[in-house]
């Protein structure tokens, strides 16, 4: 009935002023200017009302500590032009008499935009989702884990949402879904078979998201390279080594690796051998265990395990001794390391005990008294 009286008053003003019986594509001046006014005066109501909706949740926002009216009001505030506009064109369209396919064009405009919009605010549902589900987990190595986690499912989400967006889109522009869908899968398998080596890393990707042998943060040897893991991708995985650079895996070749991972050693086990030279006496011998184990005993964070006189080497007197350091860190366990190995210097000097290295004896031998030795034995057996 608005659209009608609108018209009526549009035919009076054309009656009244010639100049705006002007037409244009079969419609008349006025009808152009009274569309565009339309388009403009909606786009202006709409953003208008956007920013007052937008400004009272702020403003209640910081009234409350919860996070979700802070998230509408970024869905408010990300709600775009594009769709105010095809709104505007969509109800302005209708004070003008326009062909049927470009009818039809601007009544699918807002659909179309609306799609869109939609994909927007569900791309920031989805990472307001990963966020505060990641705050909810209060232990650090949780957080990491759930780190290490959202890239992939991030990625399959986003890709699902738009997926589903263009399949509406594309039926509401009276495309036949299932011969394309079919389509697809058909196509699908020939893309599988030629990019095989990408899903393969893609897959291995979900495998270290869902089985977790290492997460965000934790340091890692894989072979004879080692380094801190900084980045789990959809194709390969980035180290931080100790000498700075970057080292990069494909994910399906770490996972047909070896891996060690030392963040999630509680203790760290550590033996050692020492040698001392021959010239030692029996009881010296009998006291270097107990000396041993009350050194590693009187340092903090370490468990005596044993210390053993093992075997006679080649030119030393060999001992092994094991312990434990109750902690991972590697800067403890040399700082532990270093003091046993003062102490040890210190007592074993009080007790008169060497340190043994690599030594090798000669015999030198008087040349001419082995031949006249030797023909002397000789006459011997003649005889």
């Amino acid at each position: 009935m608005k659209t009608q009286g609108l018209q009526e008053g549009l035919k009076l003003l054309e009656t009244n002023a010639p100049l705006l019986n002007l037409e244009f594509y079969n419609n008349g001046l006025l009808h152009w200017i009274a569309a565009f006014a339309l388009v403009t005066l909606i786009i202006g109501a709409l953003n208008i009302t956007k920013h007052i909706v937008s400004d009272r949740l702020r403003e209640l926002a910081k009234k409350t500590d919860t996070d979700i009216d802070d998230f509408l009001t970024s869905l408010i505030q990300e709600t775009r032009l594009f769709l105010m506009f095809a709104v505007g064109v969509s109800i302005a369209s209708s004070v003008l008499v326009l062909p049927a396919p470009i009818v039809n064009m601007i009544r699918l405009l807002p659909i179309l935009a609306l799609l869109f919009q939609i994909g927007i605010w569900g791309q920031l549902t989805i990472l307001f989702l990963i966020n505060r589900y990641i705050k909810s987990r209060k232990i650090e190595e949780e957080q990491l884990a759930v780190k290490t986690m959202m890239p992939p499912i991030r990625f399959v989400a986003l890709a699902f949402l738009w997926a589903i967006l263009v399949i509406v889109a594309l039926d509401n522009m009276g495309m036949n879904i299932t011969a394309l869908v079919t389509g697809l899968g058909v196509g699908g398998v020939a893309v599988a078979l030629a990019v095989q080596n990408i899903l393969g890393d893609l897959f291995a990707a979900l495998s270290i998201v869902i089985d977790k042998p290492f997460v965000l943060g934790d340091f890692i040897i894989v072979d004879d390279m080692m380094g801190t893991v900084e980045h789990i991708g959809l194709k390969t995985t980035r180290l931080r080594s100790l000498g700075g650079e970057q080292l990069v895996f494909s994910n399906s070749d770490l996972l047909k690796s070896r891996v060690r991972n030392y963040k999630r050693m509680f203790e760290r086990r550590v033996v050692f051998q020492f040698g001392i030279t021959y010239q030692a006496e029996l009881s010296q011998l009998r006291q270097i265990p107990g000396m041993l184990k009350e050194i590693i005993e009187a340092q903090e964070a370490t468990r005596f395990d044993r210390a053993h006189f093992a075997k006679y080497g080649e030119s030393s007197l060999d001992f092994e001794v094991v312990y434990y350091v109750t902690a991972p860190d590697y800067n403890l366990y040399m700082d532990i390391q270093q003091q046993i190995n003062f102490e040890m210097f210190e007592q074993f000097s009080e007790i008169g005990v060497r340190f043994a290295f690599p030594t090798r004896v000669l015999h030198m031998v008087d040349e001419f008294k082995v031949n006249a030795r030797w023909h002397d034995h000789e006459k011997d057996v003649l005889n």
